[in-house]
């Protein structure tokens, strides 16, 4: 028995020292590394830095090159050959046949001079466009923050947890054993032996179920950080406690200047206010310059000899055109004025955005303080219930209580711990949506 112990011991220690140690920092930066939708994000990041360039906004002229080639085939009678053969009925007439090729190169220009500004119009709307994608990957970048925080201390929470039922478990185990002693010697009956027996097997179970949660955060966590799903990490940290008081009024500044949310919704009203300028550059007149240059190549023989090429000159042309639309139905002044409704509901959008966070911030600030209060609350609940315990266990051994008693206040022994742990995980996720509200989760864990 003791060897079989030995060997368990030993293979137990080679299993742990086979398992990768995980600091908080390092989750983070795996799973900023692995994430899929971020590094999706930084695609989109990379599509819209490539677009917000002057050619794409319409600066520069179109240069483009053409050739185009025509082949003609005649066949002809020399009229001499002609007269002479109806006087002979007997001569044949031969038909000559002659083919040209005509092969004429051609570059043109087309470059738009005025169109109402829309090119700068069109510029900066590129310009917001990028900043938009980089706020969206932001937003990514504090919730996969906000989630490997929480996921990394969830683990922590049911590790602890299960630490607990563990020492709840060998509390059992160790009375049951003394109740089997005590029967052995007759100052206990089977009734003790089999209660004792059944809390025992009641809390290794529970052990049991702790256990299945604790591997099932492992694995979520894994989720999380992108990683492959039977990896197996050991947590070398403990769970963070966080004391802190917040004044209302700098998270409210914060909010306004940081939230990466209302930020995207900022940039995205400034778009709304660029399309209306470009519908409005609709109302001007658009100067276009037209360029072309060509050089045609002929290419003549007959019945396939004589075969020589001939440069029938050179071509160039240049025009200026200017374009103003009179009348299209109206549909000008709609598109502005549907153009500056979007900008409307734009910012009725952002009134909106601002109360619902306004909402969440005060909401969460006050949960935070409540959490607070009730983590303070668990920390002496649990100090008062494990005293408790310490001499419930002296007065179930002197007999000065019932196993009954005993059982109780073990219970309640677990029912504070599992509160405390609760509590501290509570407010660890309400710090950590304050700090995502107030555009500080980033920076506080750069």
């Amino acid at each position: 028995m003791r060897v079989i112990l030995f060997l368990s011991c030993i293979f137990t220690i080679i299993i742990s020292n086979a398992q990768d140690t995980l600091t908080l920092q390092q989750a983070i930066e795996k799973g900023l590394e692995n994430n899929y939708q971020i590094r999706i994000s930084y695609k989109q990041v990379e599509i819209d830095r490539n677009n917000n360039t002057w050619g794409a906004a319409g600066r520069y002229p179109s240069i483009s090159f053409l050739v185009t080639a025509n082949a003609v085939a005649d066949r002809y009678v020399d009229p001499t050959l002609l007269l002479l053969a109806q006087d002979n009925l007997n001569d044949s007439v031969n038909v000559n046949t002659q083919q040209s090729l005509n092969i004429t190169p051609t570059v043109n220009l087309n470059w738009v001079l005025f169109n109402g500004l829309a090119v700068n119009i069109n510029k900066a709307r590129l310009a917001y466009f990028e900043q938009l994608s980089e706020g969206s990957t932001t937003i990514i970048v504090e919730n996969t923050l906000q989630s490997i925080l929480l996921a990394y201390h969830f683990v922590l929470l049911q590790k602890e947890a299960l630490d607990v039922l563990n020492e709840v478990k060998n509390l059992s185990r160790d009375r049951y054993n003394y109740v089997r002693i005590r029967k052995e010697y007759g100052s206990a009956v089977t009734f003790d032996v089999l209660q004792a027996q059944n809390n025992y097997l009641a809390d290794s179970a529970n052990a049991l179920r702790q256990e299945i949660n604790f591997r099932n955060a492992i694995r979520n966590l894994n989720l999380v950080l992108a990683e492959p799903v039977d990896k197996n990490y050991v947590l070398i940290e403990e769970m963070i406690e966080f004391d802190q008081v917040f004044a209302l009024g700098d998270m409210i500044i914060k909010l306004e200047s940081s939230n990466r949310t209302l930020q995207n919704q900022y940039i995205n009203q400034e778009i709304l206010k660029k399309n209306v300028s470009l519908s409005k550059s609709e109302l001007y007149p658009m100067v276009s310059l037209t360029a072309g240059f060509g050089h045609t190549y002929t290419g003549l023989y007959g019945d396939f000899e004589n075969y020589y090429w001939d440069h029938n000159g050179y071509r160039a042309n240049a025009g200026l055109t200017l374009s103003y639309t009179l009348s299209n139905g109206g549909n000008v002044r709609r598109a502005i004025q549907n153009a500056r409704i979007q900008q409307e509901i734009g910012e009725l959008r952002i009134d909106e955005m601002r109360q619902a966070l306004y909402n969440q911030l005060f909401n969460s600030n006050e949960q935070y303080n409540i959490k607070r209060q009730l983590l303070h609350v668990a920390d002496v609940g649990i100090e008062s219930a494990k005293l408790n315990m310490q001499i419930a266990e002296e007065k179930y051994k002197s007999g000065a209580i019932n196993s009954f008693n005993y059982r109780d206040i073990q219970l309640v022994y677990l029912n504070a711990a599992r509160d405390q742990l609760q509590a501290k995980y509570n407010l660890i996720e309400s710090y950590t949506e304050l700090l995502r509200l107030t555009g500080g989760i980033i920076t506080e864990y750069e």
